[in-house]
C-alpha cells in the first residue's frame, strides 16, 4: 500500500483531453474590499497552462487508488508525536465531517459543527456507514495536501499555484467580485453550489444541493472551466501567508508562494505546539454562506493544515507548458 508522502510516478503521459488551456497574462490578484488576507490587490503575471475542466471526481480518484494501492491520510492512524497534548483516545484514523448543530452559542467556535469522525474518508464521506455510491461525478473529498499531490504526480500533472488558480477562476474577468461578474445571483440564477440561509443552522438548498454537487452542475466560467467557485475548496501549492505581498513580477511556474510566503511562516500562531504547515485553499465550498464565509469568490483564500482533510476539501490539477 502506498501511503501519504510516498512518491507516485506518472502512470502515463499526461493527457489534456479533459483540460482547458488558459492563456498567460497579467491580472489583478486579490481584493481590497473583503477579508483582510485577500489584500492588497496587486498585479501578477502568469504563463499559459492547462487546467482540469473540473475538480478531480470520485471516479477519477478511484482509478488512481485501484492502480496504485494508495492509502489516504484520513485512512491512517496519526503519529502521536505530531500532536503533543493529544490524549490516546483522540488519536485515530478519520477526517472532519460537517454536521449542522441544533443551536449555536458562539459562531467563533467551529467545533460546534465540525467533528473529527472516526472512519470518515474519501470512500465514506459522512462516516463509516456511508459510501460514494451514485457519487462518481461528485468531487472527491477528504483528501489532504499529500493525497492531492500524489494523484497529480500519478496523472503526470501538478497542483496550481494560488496565482494560477485565481487567474483561471476569474475566467478572463479582471477585478470583478465573482467568477461571472459582480452580481452573486444574476437574474436570480445560482451560479455555484453555496449555502442559502443562516449558516450553520438553516440551509434552504435553493441551488438544489445540500452537500456536494456533480462537478458540471453549474455554468462554466469564461474560460470554460467548471466549479472554480463553491462546491468544494481546492488545494493550491502555495504556503499560507497572512496577506499578499505586492507587487510581484511573476507567479507562474514554481510550487511555492511567489509573494514571499514560506513553510515556516505558514504555521498557525494559535497552535504554537503543533507545527503543521499550512497551504492556501481557494474557491469556497457548499458551506460558504453570506452570514459566515463569503469566500465564494476568486480572490478569497483560506489556510489549511497540510495534514487536514474534510467533507468540503478537494483539488484539481494543472499541466504547465514545457
Amino acid at each position: 500500500m502506498l501511503q501519504p508522502g510516498t512518491h507516485v510516478g506518472p502512470h502515463a503521459e499526461a493527457s489534456t483531453s479533459e483540460m482547458i488551456w488558459i492563456p498567460g497574462g497579467t491580472f489583478r490578484m486579490g481584493s481590497d474590499h473583503h477579508y483582510r488576507e485577500e489584500a492588497p490587490a496587486h498585479h501578477v503575471s502568469v504563463d499559459g497552462f492547462w487546467i482540469d475542466r473540473t475538480p478531480v471526481t470520485n471516479r477519477q480518484f478511484k482509478d488512481f487508488v485501484n492502480a496504485t494501492g494508495y492509502v489516504t491520510t484520513a485512512q491512517i492512524v496519526p503519529d502521536p508525536e505530531d500532536y503533543p497534548g493529544a490524549l490516546p483516545h483522540m488519536i485515530y484514523a478519520g477526517s472532519l465531517v460537517f454536521a449542522p448543530p441544533s443551536r449555536v452559542s458562539d459562531m467563533r467556535d467551529w467545533s460546534q459543527w465540525w467533528t473529527f469522525m472516526k472512519g470518515a474518508n474519501w470512500r465514506r464521506p459522512y462516516g463509516p456507514k456511508t459510501n460514494i455510491k451514485d457519487l462518481d461525478d461528485h468531487p472527491v473529498v477528504h483528501v489532504s495536501y499529500a493525497d492531492a499531490l500524489a494523484y497529480a504526480h500519478w496523472a503526470g500533472k501538478d497542483l496550481p499555484t494560488e496565482a494560477e488558480w485565481e487567474f483561471a477562476a476569474r475566467g478572463g474577468l479582471d477585478g470583478e467580485d465573482y467568477a461571472w461578474g459582480n452580481a452573486f445571483t444574476p437574474s436570480g440564477r445560482h451560479m455555484a453550489n453555496t449555502w442559502q440561509g443562516i449558516f450553520p443552522l438553516d440551509n434552504r438548498c435553493e441551488d438544489g444541493f445540500e452537500r456536494t454537487s456533480p462537478v458540471t452542475a453549474f455554468p462554466r466560467n469564461g474560460y470554460g472551466v467548471y466549479d472554480m467557485i463553491g462546491n468544494v475548496w481546492e488545494w493550491t501549492s502555495d504556503w499560507w501567508s497572512a496577506k499578499h505581498e505586492a507587487d510581484t513580477e511573476k507567479a507562474c511556474c514554481i510550487p511555492v508562494n511567489p509573494r514571499g510566503g514560506s513553510e515556516s511562516a505558514s504555521f498557525d500562531p494559535a497552535q504554537p505546539k503543533i507545527r503543521i504547515p499550512r497551504k492556501v485553499l481557494k474557491g469556497g465550498s457548499h458551506l460558504c454562506a453570506p452570514n459566515y464565509c463569503r469566500r465564494y469568490r476568486p480572490a478569497a483564500r483560506h489556510a489549511e493544515a497540510i495534514d487536514t482533510s474534510a467533507t468540503h476539501v478537494s483539488f484539481r490539477c494543472i499541466l504547465r507548458k514545457t
